[in-house]
């Protein structure tokens, strides 16, 4: 199963593991762990990207020192993308639409947020790959920052029922 709705699982207490006896509550409960699963699992991958941003200022740093500028437009184009970046996957919609939300998520929409958020993974660690290479390469972090934020104009696509 997923790992992360699991553990959102394992935060339950004994009341709400009794409430999931109920029959039509354990629906509602599991939709409400599919939230948290989803909030923690964009936090975590929000958190890995705000890590790059002391690489990006220790590489600042030091084309600063060397006095030549040349980078500088490049690393501060990947800091504005970075921010943008981790803002839009903080405050992502959610995975899950409420009883009375205006746009239903259906269940197969739903697996397909999910995929993207497994891509979102991959592209972040892309992110951070271009940073830790021996050559730090700026042109690849902007680059890999803008395929995620082509993904998370796609995710936001299906959850509002665009796609």
């Amino acid at each position: 199963m997923d790992p992360i709705l699991d553990k959102a699982r394992s935060g339950q207490n004994a009341l709400q593991r009794l409430a999931d006896k109920i029959p039509g509550f354990r629906g509602y409960r599991e939709r409400e762990l599919r939230r948290d699963a989803d909030q923690l699992t964009r936090e975590h991958l929000a958190g890995l990207l705000e890590a790059c941003k002391k690489p990006l200022n220790e590489l600042s740093a030091a084309i600063s020192r060397s006095g030549d500028l040349s980078g500088i437009n490049d690393l501060e184009t990947a800091r504005k993308r970075l921010d943008k970046v981790v803002a839009r996957i903080r405050y992502a919609d959610r995975g899950y639409s409420g009883f009375f939300d205006a746009v239903q998520v259906d269940q197969a929409a739903l697996a397909r947020v999910y995929q993207f958020d497994l891509d979102l993974l991959a592209g972040v660690e892309a992110v951070r790959g271009a940073l830790t290479a021996p050559v730090p390469a700026v042109a690849g972090m902007i680059e890999s920052l803008g395929a995620l934020d082509a993904l998370l104009t796609e995710r936001e696509s299906i959850l509002s029922g665009f796609k």
